[in-house]
């Protein structure tokens, strides 16, 4: 009779008491270290938020004092009056202020879809060298304003521009000194820059879900109705505002080309500048400058939500 011998496993060593002893919650100790953390970075945007004070913060508060500031053409006292800011909604200067809004969402409209085009031709091209010449060339182009361009346009489409003569655009009526004029003159570079920020929104339209609408039985109509354009709306409706900004603030290429025929708010405040103004308005200028501010500070509130929600989409 045989017998079996079974091998009892080896008696297992106690933990040691420090491995048995609960270690102590690493949150609080975590957030104290982000803490400290965050504060050391502190003084590295201080040097940010003094130049925003010096060359911000101090213009924007002369604008603020100077708007609502008159001196008395008798004693010469100042005093706080809300004349200037009156003045400056009314007459021609509201009227100023209406054009300036005006050229600014045409230009702005028109930019969008034409940019709009030419982006979605240069996604879809499969030529490299096609995309790179167009992207090089909107770079350059819209950084050509002021009274470069105005110069461009008066030899080519002014009354003696070689344009106009060949093909004789007197006779049609056409003029560019006039709204017209401008605007072409604007979209010469508002395109371009259009260009420039629809790219990248367009590259973030993901080919799946291309590929999942024709799955389902779309059409292309379909992922554009459904999913492309809903996903792009942010970003095209960021880029018109900011170039509606553009053009609100763009006074060189205007100056030179259309000087004071066609009524623009930057316009004005050049003429204010000067001295054009009457007697117990000198601060004209400072006043129609705050509309300004007010105009870009709702556009600045309209774009960067705008922005942020792009971003979450195509990120």
């Amino acid at each position: 009779m045989a017998l079996t011998v079974t091998e009892s496993p080896p008696a297992r060593e106690p933990a040691p008491a420090e491995d048995l002893a609960p270690q102590p919650a690493p949150a609080p100790g975590r957030s104290r270290g982000r803490g400290r953390g965050r504060r050391h970075r502190w003084p590295a945007v201080v040097p940010f938020f003094a130049y925003l004070a010096v060359f911000f913060g101090v213009p924007a508060a002369a604008i603020l004092n100077g708007a609502f500031t008159a001196e008395d053409p008798v004693s010469g006292a100042s005093h706080y009056t809300l004349d200037n800011v009156t003045y400056s909604l009314k007459g021609a200067y509201g009227t100023g202020l209406v054009g300036s809004v005006e050229l600014s969402a045409v230009c702005a409209l028109l930019a969008t879809v034409f940019g709009v085009l030419i982006a979605q031709a240069v996604v879809t091209s499969k030529h490299s060298a096609l995309r790179k010449m167009i992207v090089s060339a909107s770079g350059v182009l819209a950084n050509f304003s002021g009274v470069p361009l105005a110069f461009a346009f008066i030899a080519t489409l002014g009354n003696l521009g070689i344009v106009t003569r060949m093909l004789e655009l007197q006779r049609t009526g056409f003029s560019l000194y006039t709204f017209t004029g401008l605007a072409l003159a604007y979209l010469y570079f508002m395109v371009p820059l259009m260009v420039v920020m629809i790219l990248p929104a367009l590259d973030g339209l993901r080919s799946q879900w291309r590929e999942a609408v024709a799955a389902s039985g779309g059409t292309n109509w379909h992922f554009w109705r459904y999913v492309g354009l809903p996903v792009l709306t942010p970003s095209l409706l960021g880029g018109a505002v900011l170039l509606f900004g553009t053009s609100f603030a763009s006074h060189a290429t205007a100056a030179a080309m259309v000087g004071s025929s066609v009524p623009l708010i930057t316009l004005q405040i050049s003429n204010a500048l000067a001295g054009n103004v009457l007697v117990g308005q000198e601060n004209m200028a400072l006043a129609l400058s705050l509309n300004m501010v007010v105009v870009a500070l709702l556009v600045m509130a309209v774009q960067i939500p705008l922005q942020r929600r792009s971003a979450r989409w195509l990120g």
